[in-house]
C-alpha cells in the first residue's frame, strides 16, 4: 500500500497543484499556524473532493483557556460542517508534558472526528513519554512531528530512533517540517506509512509560491518508489 501523502496548504490557490500532484489529504493552516477562518476553509472545501485537516489553534502558545476551549469545539463543528475530514492539534500542559486531559476533552466533543496531533509534541522535554501518552488519546491517527522544534535537521535521527523502536509510533508518525527525499527510505522502513510535506511542495520553499503540482509529484513518486 502506498503511503498517504498530505500537503500543507495555506489557501484557495494551493488547492490545484496538490490535487494535480497526486496528493492523498491536504492540512489546511494559516501562515501564524492558527486556524483559517471559515470563508477561507469554505473556499479551500469546495475546491477539492481530497480529505481535509484543519488547524485547531487560536493562539501562538501551546495552551488553550476554558473560553477558548468552547470556541475550538465550536469552530471544529464549523469545519465540519463545511466538509472538513478531520482537525489538527496538539496542547502540553505548564510542565511542557502532554495535556492529555485537555486533548482528550477536544477529541471527546469532537467525537467520531478524526484528527491529528500537531507539531507540539517536538517541544516535549520527555519525548518518548510524550508518543506514549499521545498513542492513548482517542480518535489521534497521526502526529505531525520533526523530532526537534528546529525541524528534521535536527531532529531526524531521534525521529527515526522513536519510529524503529515502537511501532505504535512509526504507525502514528507524520515526519514533516524538513523532511528530505533521504529522510525517506528509512522512515519506510521503519515502519512509516504517513508523510506531510509543507513548504518543499513551493518553489523556492517560498511561502509566497503557491504550492506546485510538480514539487507534489516528485514526492509521490519517491513514496510510492
Amino acid at each position: 500500500m502506498s503511503p498517504l501523502l498530505e500537503i500543507e496548504v495555506l489557501h484557495q490557490r494551493d488547492v490545484f497543484g496538490a490535487t494535480e500532484g497526486g496528493a492523498d489529504r491536504l492540512f489546511l493552516t494559516t501562515l501564524a499556524g492558527l486556524s483559517p477562518d471559515l470563508r477561507e476553509a469554505s473556499a479551500v472545501l469546495r475546491e477539492t473532493d481530497l480529505p481535509v485537516r484543519v488547524r485547531l489553534r487560536l493562539n501562538d502558545g501551546r495552551t488553550t483557556t476554558g473560553g477558548e476551549f468552547t470556541r475550538l469545539v465550536g469552530l471544529a463543528q464549523e469545519y465540519v460542517s463545511l466538509g472538513a475530514e478531520g482537525v489538527v492539534f496538539g496542547f502540553l500542559d505548564s510542565d511542557t508534558r502532554i495535556d492529555v486531559e485537555l486533548c482528550a476533552a477536544l477529541a471527546d466533543a469532537l467525537s467520531g472526528v478524526p484528527w491529528t496531533f500537531s507539531e507540539a509534541l517536538d517541544e516535549c522535554l520527555e519525548p518518548q513519554r510524550a508518543w506514549a501518552a499521545v498513542a492513548e488519546l482517542p480518535g489521534c491517527d497521526g502526529v505531525l512531528a520533526a523530532g526537534s522544534p528546529r525541524g528534521m535537521a535536527a531532529g531526524y535521527e531521534e525521529l527515526l530512533a522513536e519510529a524503529q523502536a515502537e511501532p505504535r509510533s512509526a504507525v502514528l508518525m507524520l515526519p514533516g517540517p524538513g523532511l528530505l527525499a533521504e529522510h525517506v527510505p528509512w522512515l519506510r522502513r521503519a515502519g512509516v506509512t504517513q508523510f506531510h510535506i509543507g513548504v518543499q511542495a513551493r518553489p523556492g520553499g517560498s511561502t509566497k509560491a503557491y504550492v506546485d503540482a510538480g514539487h507534489v509529484r516528485s514526492w509521490r513518486l519517491l513514496l510510492d518508489d
